[in-house]
């Protein structure tokens, strides 16, 4: 039943041979993480992810080490929801590999592509995306880490925070504004190795659901011009054509939690009796179970029309925005129901619906708030409609 969704005509063979692949390998390898420090665990799973070959989905360039020459967004997709059914911190693994080195796939130089790519198509290289600062969220053009061009070099002062895998990444993207400049105006990106002399990991975050965060410092920290991806100033672009990629991908994250407490729901309202019969016996119960499967299927609709359509060369800024938000807000009432059917053993640590109840929460805020994205859907919609209007 879980798979049903694989016959949708989004979904070419390919697409649902890898669905099946990774599901097996999950089945296998993700039962149980070594018991070892969260870094370690993430290190584990990207070699562990890379050795399998997941890895080389989240990287574009056949002569990279990737699985197709660009992204494939619907397979992307489709492995993210399945790790995250079996366990959050592998889908997080996975992601990353992707996220971080998006950029360099979308707009590296052929120089940094083979330095880079290979490696992170691997599972050898760990990448960050470092692009939120302690006042620069969801405001990416609030930014103010600055990279002034100075005897040969751009140097970075200033500071980037809640960077997923900070502390544990090889090498950053990074993004940093020219003096003087304000707005998404003069914003340009750079690769930027860990160990570059005036980089700083100076504060790791702890969240509700463990995943390697941290708060970078830049200070004096000197970086080459071939360290800069694209052109001066088109730092905001690679930035958000990063996020259309990755952010469907998120969607697709919240579905894999979604499935996995339907499944939990299901198991336990069917186990348990009450008042002479089955849980899963009531109305109120099955209301709830027909509540959550549509939430699910909904939303599952929107994910991969977007990844669909990104695969088919279109602009998916409106339809990828519309993925992220139904994906997550509705797997966070998927979710929140399937603790409430479980009772108090849904909120006693070490329950899988427990754990997904904290899983899920962050996916409504990173890559974009879900006000934000509501924001952006308005902001495309009137865009379409004004532009259809003048064409009257």
């Amino acid at each position: 039943m879980r798979h049903a969704h694989l016959e949708w005509p989004f979904f070419e063979p390919h697409h649902q041979e890898l669905a099946l692949a990774v599901e097996a390998w999950a089945r296998q390898h993700l039962r149980h993480l070594p018991e070892a420090s969260l870094d370690e665990q993430c290190r584990w799973l990207v070699g562990a992810l890379g050795e399998a070959g997941w890895t080389r989905y989240a990287v574009g360039g056949l002569q990279y080490g990737g699985a197709h020459e660009q992204i494939d967004t619907r397979a992307l997709c489709l492995i993210r929801e399945t790790l995250a059914y079996h366990q959050g911190l592998a889908d997080f693994a996975f992601a990353l590999q992707g996220l971080g080195s998006g950029a360099i796939s979308l707009y590296g130089s052929e120089a940094q592509k083979a330095r880079y790519l290979p490696p992170v198509a691997r599972g050898e290289w760990i990448p960050a995306f470092a692009l939120s600062e302690p006042e620069a969220g969801s405001d990416v053009g609030a930014l103010t880490t600055e990279a002034r061009w100075e005897d040969g070099f751009y140097v970075l002062n200033g500071q980037k925070t809640w960077i997923s895998n900070g502390g544990i990444a090889d090498f950053y993207v990074v993004f940093a504004r020219q003096p003087e400049s304000t707005g998404p105006r003069g914003i340009s990106a750079f690769v930027v190795e860990a160990k570059t002399p005036g980089l700083e990991v100076v504060e790791r975050l702890e969240v509700i659901a463990p995943h390697p965060l941290a708060t970078l410092r830049f200070r004096g920290c000197r970086v080459p011009q071939s360290q800069r991806l694209g052109q001066e100033g088109e730092g905001f672009k690679i930035a958000m054509q990063t996020l259309d990629v990755f952010r469907t991908s998120v969607a697709a994250a919240a579905l894999g939690f979604a499935r996995r407490a339907l499944d939990e729901a299901l198991h336990r309202t069917t186990q348990r009796r009450l008042f002479g019969q089955r849980l899963a016996d009531f109305q109120l119960t099955q209301a709830t179970l027909a509540g959550m499967a549509t939430r699910i299927d909904a939303a599952a609709l929107l994910t991969y029309r977007a990844a669909w359509l990104r695969d088919r060369g279109r602009r998916v800024t409106r339809e990828a925005a519309m993925a992220k938000l139904a994906a997550t807000e509705e797997a966070q009432r998927v979710i929140d129901a399937a603790v409430q059917l479980w009772g108090g053993l849904g909120v006693r640590r070490g329950q899988v619906v427990e754990a997904l109840y904290r899983e899920i929460r962050a996916l409504r805020i990173y890559e974009g708030a879900s006000e934000v994205q509501q924001l952006i859907i308005a902001r495309e919609l009137l865009k379409a409609y004004q532009e259809e209007v003048g064409h009257r």
